[in-house]
């Protein structure tokens, strides 16, 4: 068969391929990205799909509006106002997950050989989405602070590029948080040169101790001109359900039509049964207490692998203490003659039934081989000290 040409500037995914090697009885993962089934609100949804079920089931089986289910749209306007942004319902279309805001953000934006910055690292599926698209991508280093706003407006400057994506809080891989000063730069630098901001926030909501900065969105207020740059993603996947494909896209009046357009030609529109759960969830008041349950594991989880790490790998290795999210970025140091490639060790680590994903996929180019990723979202605590000992005994294995 002749493929589309642009299929010749994809790959698939290097974590997805990793999995396939995860079938060993007894290994750990630090792999996927996934949050903990155990922790879904498995009653309240149920409750929630209930309702909906024998309330009015005509319109939730039913076609529905391409821009949404009009309940969930308010609902997530309000959600979104608990948060200090200021979205109207028509102000946001419900996508079938935040992936689906981004590829419908690389359709409408998107001409093949556009230029478009990224953090470097990132999500790994977004640079798979627009180098689909066709766009030439180039990286902005971070650190802990999240991405360096002073090289990301000299590469805006040189590159013009078509638009930036970033993940403010709690970044995929990275774990890093944009730090509010950046953030209000990040608005003027996208006022000042019209640079659509994509602004990526799966996990703002998965703090630890303190609530992180302000999202761009809700900034956007205070720097005059920002908010007509910006585009922001969310998602209930990471705080809800991923099963129930539920994200939103808010968007400039011109781009969310288009991008409105475009989904009519994907999906038509997402699962109106599963908005409407979604919906009613929020309704039923329950996100609040189940967020709380959440963060609370989750914080104790990142405590422990912190710990686990200095105690088992120690100087081998170099991190940040994530403040939030799911994830660690680790670089590996290379001292005492210990491994410096994040993939060979990756292969020692598989050995001994312990797996986590090597960094060089999260670069759009010139990746550090020496990273790498660990997830402590779905791993409980014995597993956890369990695996990074695996890990220990990996690194001095020859």
């Amino acid at each position: 068969m002749q493929f589309a040409d642009r299929l010749q500037n994809v790959e698939t995914s290097a974590i997805r391929e990793l999995f396939k090697l995860l079938g060993k009885p007894g290994i750990v993962s630090f792999a996927g990205g996934f949050p903990d089934p155990a922790l879904f609100d498995a009653q309240g949804i149920a409750q929630a799909s209930a309702t909906v079920l024998t309330s009015n089931p005509g319109p939730v089986l039913q076609y529905g509006a391409t821009e949404g289910y009009q309940p969930l749209r308010e609902g997530i306007s309000r959600f979104m106002a608990d948060k200090g942004s200021t979205v109207a319902s028509e102000g946001l279309i419900v996508t079938t997950g935040s992936q689906q805001a981004l590829d419908l953000i690389g359709k409408t934006m998107i001409s093949p050989g556009d230029k478009v910055i990224v953090e470097a690292p990132t999500f790994l599926a977004t640079i798979q989405c627009f180098r689909l698209y066709g766009a030439h991508i180039i990286g902005a280093p971070i650190d802990a602070d999240g991405v360096d706003v002073d090289k990301l407006e000299q590469l805006i400057d040189e590159h013009k590029p078509k638009l930036v994506y970033l993940i403010p809080t709690f970044g995929n891989p990275s774990g890093a948080t944009l730090s509010l000063a950046r953030r209000k730069r990040v608005l003027e630098i996208a006022a000042r040169t019209h640079t659509l901001v994509v602004e990526d926030d799966p996990y703002g909501e998965l703090y630890f101790d303190q609530a992180p900065p302000p999202s761009l969105l809700a900034l956007s207020d205070q720097v005059p001109g920002s908010r007509d740059w910006l585009a922001h993603c969310g998602s209930f996947s990471k705080i809800l359900s991923p099963g129930l494909r539920v994200g939103w896209l808010v968007a400039p009046p011109e781009l969310l039509a288009k991008a409105t357009m475009c989904k009519q030609f994907s999906d038509a529109h997402t699962s109106n049964l599963t908005q409407a759960i979604c919906a009613e969830y929020l309704v039923l008041n329950r996100l609040k207490d189940t967020l709380a349950v959440v963060r609370r594991t989750y914080a104790q989880r990142a405590h422990i692998m912190a710990e686990s790490l200095r105690a088992e790998l120690g100087d081998a290795i170099e991190f940040n203490q994530p403040q939030g999210g799911m994830f660690f970025w680790v670089r590996l140091t290379g001292t005492h003659g210990r491994p410096s490639h994040a993939g060979d060790f990756a292969k020692r680590a598989i050995e001994k039934l312990v797996a986590f994903v090597p960094g060089a996929p999260f670069y759009a180019h010139d990746p550090d081989l020496s990273t790498l990723r660990l997830s402590f979202a779905t791993a409980d605590v014995v597993k956890i000290q369990e695996g990074i000992g695996r890990m220990g005994q990996a690194l001095l294995s020859k």
